[in-house]
């Protein structure tokens, strides 16, 4: 069965490289369509100040793929592009792919929360993904995407949306 799917991606090491080579790669799996991409958003590191920037960006997927091989697809993806977890989740990183909803299901995938409940926090998280999926309405997060997008003063948070700049999804985008 086809499902959609959000994904959450972040950069901070070399970006402008590593978020489209990301979702180049996802529409490149064989149980993985890239339906729509967002721009690009910047923000200030979290934890760690001295760091660079993190940009950010959100694709919706239509899969085959159960929520927790998609996560699992993803961590691979993370691995081949260079990504070491550790002990600080606040460290640089070339990439940081997350999924972040999952059309049908709300639970636990291999110890993260889906939907990813700091949508409601982190207005890094969530403007691209009210950018690809407005109407998406979650009962777990209670609201829809676009009201909870709404509900962030984005000056106030140091998000800003990189004018110009996308994931080049679709390809010549």
């Amino acid at each position: 069965m086809i499902r959609r799917a959000l994904i959450a991606l972040g950069s901070n090491i070399d970006p402008e490289r590593n978020l489209p080579a990301a979702a180049a790669r996802l529409a490149a799996h064989p149980d993985i369509e890239v339906a729509a991409a967002s721009g690009v958003y910047e923000s200030p590191p979290l934890g760690r100040p001295g760091d660079p920037c993190f940009h950010n960006a959100a694709v919706e997927v239509e899969t085959s793929l159960a929520p927790a091989e998609l996560r699992a697809e993803l961590r691979r993806l993370e691995a081949e592009m260079g990504r070491v977890r550790g002990d600080d989740r606040y460290a640089p990183r070339p990439i940081d792919l997350d999924l972040a909803a999952y059309e049908g299901f709300a639970g636990d995938v291999d110890g993260s929360p889906v939907p990813d409940p700091e949508i409601l926090e982190r207005a890094f998280l969530a403007l691209p993904l009210a950018e690809v999926a407005p109407d998406w309405h979650d009962p777990a997060l209670g609201r829809s995407l676009g009201e909870i997008a709404a509900s962030f003063d984005a000056a106030r948070e140091r998000v800003r949306r990189l004018p110009g700049r996308g994931l080049g999804w679709p390809p010549g985008a």
